[in-house]
C-alpha cells in the first residue's frame, strides 16, 4: 500500500457482545493518526445490522451510525464479533455483508468476526485467526481455512485478529505501510504503549496469577470453588454469592480464564484429583468422593478426556517416574 494523504474511509460493523477494548484497538489509532499528523487521514463509520444501538460486553451500548444495508464504497471493512456471535447475525444479514465486503479493498475481522465472515463466505480459503479459544471450532467447521493461532494475520486483502492487543499490533502495522513509520511509532507514544510482540507470535493464554488484582469478583468466585470441591456448588449460587448475574460471571470467566465457569470448576476438579492420585493411600473411589463425582466411573470418564489417560494410567505413571 503506498502512502497517501488523502482521507482513508473505514466502515466498522460491531455485533453485540463484542469487547470495547477490541473496539477501541481499531479506533484510536486511527484517532490517533488524524490528531497527530493534524491531518483528516481516517474517516470511520460505524454500522450494526440493524442500525440499532449495540451493547458491548461491558454493558455499555454504543449508537452507531447506520444500518449495514446503508453502508457505503469505501476502503476499509472491519467486523468486530465477541461472545454468542451466531445469534446476531439476522437472516439478510450476511448477504448485507458480502455487499458491503465487496465495495472495500480490505478486509478485517476482530475476535470473532473472522466467524462472520467465514459464516458470510467473504472469506473462503484464507489464511486466518480468531481468538485463542475458539481456534479449534473455527478450523472444524471451516476447513478449507488454514486457521493459525497467532496475534494476527495478514493474506492479501483479509486481515485478521485474535483480541484487542494484537489488533492494537496490527493497526501500528497498517499506518506503518499506509503512511509513515514515524506515525506509527507517534501513535504508539502516544498510547505509551511498545510493541514487543510480532504477528506470528503465538496468542498468550491469560495468566491466572494476576486474576485477583485484576477481577476481585471472579478471584472470590473461585475461591469459593476451591472450598467447595467435594460438594460443588451450582455456578447460580456462586454468581449470586458474589452479586453477579449468572451471565456476568459467565463472561468475566471466559475474559479472565478462557472458560466457562463450569469447565474451570471442573478442572479445578480434577487437578486436585490428579494431586490426590500422588498418594497410594487414597483410592480411587476416595478421590472421586473428594472431587466431587457421583461414581469412580464419571470421575475416570472426565479425567481421561481432560488429561488424556485414566486415574489408575496417571498413578501407574508417576510411580514408574
Amino acid at each position: 500500500m503506498a502512502q497517501n494523504k488523502e482521507t482513508t474511509k473505514v466502515s466498522i460493523l460491531v455485533l453485540p457482545e463484542s469487547s470495547m477494548m477490541s473496539l477501541s484497538s481499531v479506533i484510536d489509532p486511527l484517532r490517533a493518526a488524524n490528531r497527530l499528523s493534524r491531518l483528516p487521514l481516517f474517516e470511520w463509520t460505524i454500522y450494526s445490522f440493524s442500525g440499532e444501538a449495540i451493547e458491548l460486553t461491558c454493558g455499555i451500548k454504543i449508537a452507531v451510525d447506520s444500518a449495514l444495508s446503508q453502508c457505503d464504497a469505501g476502503d476499509i471493512i472491519c467486523v468486530v464479533a465477541g461472545f454468542n456471535h451466531q445469534k446476531h447475525v439476522p437472516v439478510m444479514g450476511e448477504a448485507s455483508l458480502r455487499r458491503a465486503a465487496a465495495l472495500h479493498d480490505l478486509v478485517i475481522s476482530v475476535e470473532a468476526g473472522t466467524w462472520i465472515l467465514a459464516e458470510a463466505s467473504v472469506i473462503k480459503n484464507s489464511r486466518v485467526t480468531t481468538h485463542w479459544e475458539d481456534l479449534e471450532n473455527l478450523s472444524f467447521a471451516y476447513p478449507q481455512l488454514q486457521v493459525l493461532g497467532q496475534r494476527y494475520v495478514i493474506d492479501g486483502r483479509i486481515w485478521s485478529s485474535g483480541g484487542a492487543s494484537p489488533t492494537l499490533d496490527m493497526m501500528l502495522h497498517y499506518l506503518r505501510i499506509s503512511q509513515t513509520r514515524s506515525l506509527a511509532l507517534d501513535v504508539a507514544s502516544a498510547f505509551i504503549y511498545h510493541e514487543n510482540a510480532t504477528a506470528s507470535d503465538a496468542q498468550a493464554i491469560i495468566s491466572l496469577g494476576r486474576i485477583r488484582q485484576a477481577e476481585p469478583r471472579l478471584a472470590k468466585a473461585i475461591s469459593l470453588m476451591e472450598l467447595s470441591i467435594e460438594e460443588p456448588r451450582k455456578i447460580v449460587d456462586i454468581a449470586d454469592a458474589i452479586n453477579l448475574s449468572t451471565r456476568s460471571l459467565e463472561l468475566l470467566s471466559k475474559k479472565y480464564l478462557g472458560l466457562s465457569p463450569g469447565n474451570y470448576y471442573l478442572r479445578l476438579r480434577l487437578q486436585v484429583g490428579r494431586r490426590l492420585l500422588l498418594s497410594d493411600s487414597i483410592s480411587i473411589v476416595d478421590i472421586s468422593v473428594r472431587c466431587g463425582f457421583s461414581s469412580p466411573a464419571a470421575f475416570s470418564r472426565a479425567f481421561k478426556n481432560h488429561f488424556g489417560s485414566s486415574p489408575q494410567a496417571q498413578r501407574n505413571a508417576t510411580r514408574d517416574e
